[in-house]
């Protein structure tokens, strides 16, 4: 029958097994230094805060739509371009006015984001920020209509402060459009030279 190890071997493998040495997390910690310090430059943040605003906006009007539908009454949403935020208004009577208890509420576009396409050219449904015609109170909005369809057809550009500084940057343009007959919107974002459709 072997024996077992002495008391100061097992004491021994006991350490070496319990976890990493200083040296070894300090090394790893380095290398992660290295590499992010190679990466970041390369990381585009911007590119994909210009994204969450994209499907931040499109999301909003789909479900504005979709309200419009279950609920069965109006909803327009209005865009505060200098504010930077959105309004959606459930319009319960159908008149187009924002009268005493119907729901309203904001959101604020992302950070780092306003509206307009920068230096990207304009798409078919026009040039930017806001290209709906009709408006509530001063501001360019879009009706969505109980059987779903849109009041008209048009779009939101969508660009970030860096673009509109730098005077440059086409490429972090979006742009949310809606179907007048479907009331349905689109993404799309500029790259290389043109506009694309992302879903």
């Amino acid at each position: 029958m072997p024996h077992p190890p002495p008391l100061r071997v097992r004491a021994r493998r006991r350490s070496r097994d319990a976890g990493y040495t200083f040296m070894e997390m300090i090394t790893v910690l380095v290398l992660l230094g290295i590499l992010a310090t190679l990466a970041l430059p390369r990381l585009d943040v911007t590119g994909y805060r210009s994204d969450a605003a994209l499907h931040s906006v499109g999301t909003l009007l789909l479900s504005a739509q979709r309200a419009a539908v279950m609920k069965q009454h109006a909803v327009v949403v209005a865009f505060d371009v200098t504010g930077r935020r959105i309004r959606v208004h459930d319009d319960l009577n159908d008149n187009g006015a924002i009268d005493a208890g119907e729901g309203i509420r904001w959101e604020p576009l992302d950070d780092g984001m306003v509206f307009g396409q920068g230096s990207a050219p304009a798409a078919a449904v026009g040039a930017g920020p806001v290209t709906f015609t009709k408006r509530q109170t001063s501001w360019p909005a879009v009706t969505f209509l109980r059987n779903g369809s849109a009041g008209e057809e048009g779009g939101v550009y969508l660009t970030s402060r860096r673009a509109v500084t730098a005077g440059g940057r086409p490429r972090d343009a979006r742009l949310v459009t809606v179907a007048r007959a479907t009331g349905r919107p689109s993404w799309l974002s500029y790259a290389s030279g043109s506009w694309k459709t992302e879903f």
